[in-house]
């Protein structure tokens, strides 16, 4: 089995038959491969991040792992995608289990997070969770 959904995942960034196969199976038959759909957004200006993206952030608790492991990485711009095309259309509980990689981004931000946004999309999730967000610059 996964060497078929490994086979279905897209190869180019304008794949779009293979990236709604992928989606068509749905969860958990991708649990093998999410890492490797989030890779397709790590430029959501790549056409198929379209149909991944929504996709991702439906499945729930699933992704948190994935999503944890981009945010603790050194890849900011992907952090501000994942962010921003998952977390933030995905369940509350997702952004709740994320809450202190999120606090830490808003609190405590690297340069190249604040440069490229990801201090404000973590920012504006806590926002959206409750949570008082930080007025420090």
């Amino acid at each position: 089995m996964n060497d078929d959904i490994r086979e279905l995942l897209p190869r180019h960034r304008s794949d779009f038959e293979r990236a709604d196969a992928i989606v068509s199976k749905g969860y958990p038959a991708v649990a093998p491969v999410l890492p490797e759909l989030f890779n397709w957004l790590q430029d959501c200006n790549w056409p198929i991040s379209r149909t991944i993206a929504p996709f991702l952030a439906g499945l729930g608790q699933p992704i948190v792992p994935v999503v944890r492991a981009i945010l603790e990485a050194d890849d900011d711009i992907w952090k501000y995608w994942v962010l921003t095309q998952v977390v933030a259309n995905a369940a509350a509980h997702v952004g709740e289990s994320l809450r202190d990689v999120l606090t830490r981004i808003d609190t405590h931000p690297s340069q190249g997070e604040i440069i490229e946004g990801a201090r404000d999309a973590a920012h504006d999730i806590l926002s959206a969770l409750g949570q008082q967000p930080s007025t420090d610059e």
